[in-house]
């Protein structure tokens, strides 16, 4: 069984499609790039992998279950996606001690390892407003990857990264690989999606092939 399945959808807004007949099947252990230009569908394809819009037609399953409205998200799900909201007036540890509160099952101490594998200092006494792009790069990764989730969808996650970051962030993303976890990366640095990627898929228009 696919860990995820898109069945031929389609997601129009008013007259403008956005997403035209896509099927694609993702499997567990296994890193999905994805690319295209700026517009070409790319982040609102994940949204609809995630659950936070319906398509018009078709369908998405998530280990087998039907995405619907009235259900929960059948699987644990990290995410970046553009401008994360982060509260600018606590620190970058406050910040993901608020979303693990929400979680229950993730400790001070996964937080103090997370953040230190982003290449973030965990005691840092800086308000997150204060961060660097880069700093409020590497943060957004951290919250997408906090407590382990089974599915990872990280939109652009290269943006404003050293190279020395980058060389981590890999290995951090093939470590989540190995541990099981179905990553999918969009990504205008095509180098990196190649370094990274079990396969890719090119969007255009709303289409997609691989």
């Amino acid at each position: 069984m696919k860990f995820i399945e898109a069945r031929t959808i389609t997601k129009r807004f008013r007259k403008n499609t956005v997403l035209q007949h896509i099927s694609l099947s993702l499997e567990k252990g296994k890193i999905y790039g994805f690319q295209g230009i700026n517009g070409s569908g790319k982040t609102m394809l994940f949204r609809a992998l995630l659950g936070l819009i319906q398509v018009n037609e078709g369908a998405i399953y998530i280990k087998g279950e039907r995405l619907q409205r009235s259900k929960p998200f059948p699987v644990r799900a990290g995410v970046l996606l553009e401008n994360p909201g982060f509260i600018k007036e606590f620190t970058g540890r406050k910040n993901l001690q608020l979303l693990a509160s929400l979680q229950k099952d993730t400790s001070n101490a996964d937080i103090t390892s997370l953040l230190q594998e982003v290449g973030l200092q965990p005691d840092d006494p800086r308000k997150v407003k204060k961060y660097s792009l880069g700093m409020k790069q590497k943060l957004g990764i951290a919250q997408a990857l906090l407590g382990s989730p089974e599915f990872i969808v990280l939109d652009e996650p290269t943006n404003a990264l050293d190279e020395n970051s980058l060389t981590a962030l890999e290995n951090l993303l093939h470590a989540y690989k190995r541990a099981g976890a179905t990553l999918c990366i969009a990504s205008h640095d095509k180098a990196f999606l190649q370094r990274m990627s079990d396969q890719i898929f090119t969007i255009h228009e709303g289409t997609l092939t691989s």
